[in-house]
């Protein structure tokens, strides 16, 4: 399962946001956008969901057009973990994991035991089958996280698109949901996220995107791309990226800003 941008543009009906974006994501990789705010992140991943219309170029699922596929087509093979989630029901986690499966139900329909078992899969994998009863609004913010990404695995799509899934979380739950995400694609599944922080593309990604005001100013590697020139371009202040060793032998990089002198 592959997710692609070509030459992409993206905007609102009176203003173009971004440029002639092009970057894929492979069944397996994790692939971290990062750019600073305002730069469009957020605009371009509705523009991949289909949410928003492109303005120009086209986004490609599996090779085909997205605008030749029906929305339950497009949400039966991509998922959407939203940056923000404000919730006035008091639904349990489980019934709002379930909620993944209505790409998969028809319009009267109810949900079948295939979407209850289906459900259940996605909340054990997260490992928060102890909360299936909870209430979600009643658990913590990472909680929460967790079964909107579990939500996003109910409906059982290659392809998972998490905007900003650490925002408000505390370092902990941070990372806790990095390391699920290392294990989504570990199954095979694309997971393409934005965030922050530069240290959490050091931490789960296979390769990083950097979107500075709507056009894609560098996209590779990590190793390619996290250099302390393309992220001081990036962000606008200086830093610097160090290895640091992590007590079995391995080294991991990390970015440190330098401040004033």
């Amino acid at each position: 399962m592959s997710l692609a941008a070509k030459n992409l543009g993206f905007g609102y009906r009176d203003r173009r946001v971004g440029s002639d974006v092009t970057l894929e994501l492979a069944a397996g990789e994790v692939l971290c956008l990062l750019g600073p705010n305002g730069s469009g992140k957020t605009t371009l991943f509705k523009t991949l969901l289909g949410l928003l219309p492109q303005q120009q170029g086209a986004v490609l699922i599996e090779g085909r057009d997205a605008n030749t596929l029906t929305r339950d087509a497009i949400a039966r093979q991509i998922s959407y973990v939203p940056q923000a989630h404000g919730a006035f029901f008091p639904y349990t986690v489980r019934e709002t994991v379930l909620m993944g499966r209505t790409a998969h139900l028809g319009l009267f329909s109810v949900p079948s035991s295939r979407d209850h078992a289906a459900t259940a899969a996605a909340i054990e994998r997260m490992g928060i089958s102890h909360l299936a009863d909870a209430v979600y609004t009643q658990i913590s913010g990472g909680e929460r996280q967790l079964a909107l990404i579990a939500r996003a695995l109910a409906q059982e799509a290659r392809v998972v698109i998490m905007d900003e899934p650490t925002a408000n979380l505390d370092f902990g739950n941070q990372v806790r949901v990095l390391e699920r995400i290392r294990l989504l694609a570990g199954e095979g599944i694309g997971v393409l996220l934005s965030t922050h922080d530069p240290d959490h593309a050091f931490l789960c990604a296979d390769r990083v995107a950097m979107l500075h005001q709507g056009r894609l100013m560098a996209c590779g590697t990590v190793s390619e791309v996290m250099t302390a020139e393309k992220l001081q371009q990036l962000y606008g202040v200086a830093v610097t990226v160090i290895a640091v060793p992590m007590g079995d032998g391995k080294m991991r990089s990390v970015c440190l800003p330098l401040g004033r002198k």
